[in-house]
């Protein structure tokens, strides 16, 4: 089997708002879908949502790396994913939302191929998965009533809470979110580098008397010292995950020898794909530490892809694939992938991704 083609579309569904996190405002969740098509008829598609100040990638620079791609694509056997990660790595370093939206259209082609579910082709077995969903920063009154909205008329079970602007501000949203969802919802948090060692171990007993599980990426993504240090520090019962630090396994290895986290993020838009997440994963099993799929402004493609690597690993306990629901009607209009029920979602036992979509 061999590529014979490779169309790139822009993806485009507006937000229903802005969504504010730590470093930046996200205001629109515009997309690349790239559709590789063989010469057996069997097609694939992938997605890349880039975002600069975590990908290092804006959408201009993305389709002129995915252009290089579809060019060096075509003749290529898709079976071949070891090697197609070769072949972009050597036409281009990092990237990783590109590099991502061909890996997926790869695995979907896979697993269309061995009429296969991806999550299946990856190894799993359990097509049930837990997801959260997160609650950006406003003013502590607003960020309540969305945390009541999404557990009391949504059904959702676990909330992430953005946080990392201003410490007394984070406190009190939490301190009114728990309030109003009571004990029985899971909370996590997401300082999105906007804290230090010392802040960070001031609010952690805080947080800990509010039962929170974890705080995601409390120090700058280059801090692997000071994120070790924090661990060392840390004696509370709340569990400390990097996000903007592990973008590749490399990464994940120097986190795991410098004993820098509880739990990895993986992003595949970070990591370049299913491919490079499911080694981040491997290293996390090897060393003790486990896992969250978390995502981007996505669509229901990557989103799929990501849900799939959930079910597939042992590593990875978490799920924060939620960002389709952030579009205006509170989904991006993709069918298929899988099912939702609130908070649960189960992906279909359909061949590759299950995605009901052409481009």
């Amino acid at each position: 089997m061999k590529i014979t083609d490779v169309k790139i579309e822009k993806f485009s569904a507006p937000l229903s708002e802005p969504f504010r996190v730590a470093f930046g405002v996200i205001e629109d969740s515009d997309s690349w879908t790239v559709k590789i098509t063989t010469d057996e008829g069997i097609y694939g598609l992938g997605s890349a949502a880039p975002i600069g100040f975590v990908t290092g990638e804006t959408m201009e620079t993305c389709y002129l790396v995915m252009k290089m791609f579809a060019e060096a694509f075509i003749g290529f056997d898709p079976m071949d994913i070891a090697g197609a990660h070769k072949l972009m790595d050597s036409i281009i370093y990092s990237n990783g939302s590109a590099k991502c939206a061909f890996d997926i259209a790869l695995y979907d082609i896979m697993g269309k191929k061995k009429n296969l579910p991806v999550y299946k082709l990856l190894g799993g077995t359990d097509p049930v998965v837990h997801n959260d969903i997160t609650i950006g920063i406003d003013t502590p009154e607003k960020m309540q009533a969305a945390a009541k909205r999404f557990v009391f008329e949504k059904g959702f079970r676990i909330l992430k809470i953005k946080i990392g602007i201003n410490p007394e501000d984070d406190l009190r949203a939490l301190t009114l979110i728990r309030e109003a969802v009571g004990e029985d919802i899971r909370l996590r948090v997401d300082a999105n580098q906007g804290y230090n060692v010392e802040t960070a171990l001031e609010v952690l007993p805080t947080f800990e008397k509010l039962h929170i599980d974890a705080v995601e990426q409390c120090l700058p993504w280059w801090d692997f010292d000071g994120a070790a240090e924090l661990m060392q520090k840390n004696t509370t019962s709340v569990k400390l995950m990097l996000d903007e630090s592990i973008h590749t396994p490399y990464d994940a290895q120097r986190a795991s020898k410098l004993h820098c986290a509880d739990y990895y993020n993986i992003k595949l838009m970070k990591c370049g794909g299913l491919y490079t997440g499911a080694q981040i994963a491997d290293i996390a099993q090897e060393t003790g530490v486990k896992c969250m799929v978390g995502c981007m402004q996505e669509n229901k493609i990557s989103i799929t892809a990501g849900v799939s690597l959930v079910a597939a690993k042992q590593a990875i306990v978490e799920a924060d694939c939620d960002s389709f629901m952030f579009f205006k009607g509170d989904d991006d209009g993709i069918a298929g992938g899988f099912d939702r029920k609130g908070g649960i979602f189960t992906l279909l036992d359909k061949p590759g991704l299950g995605i009901d979509m052409d481009i």
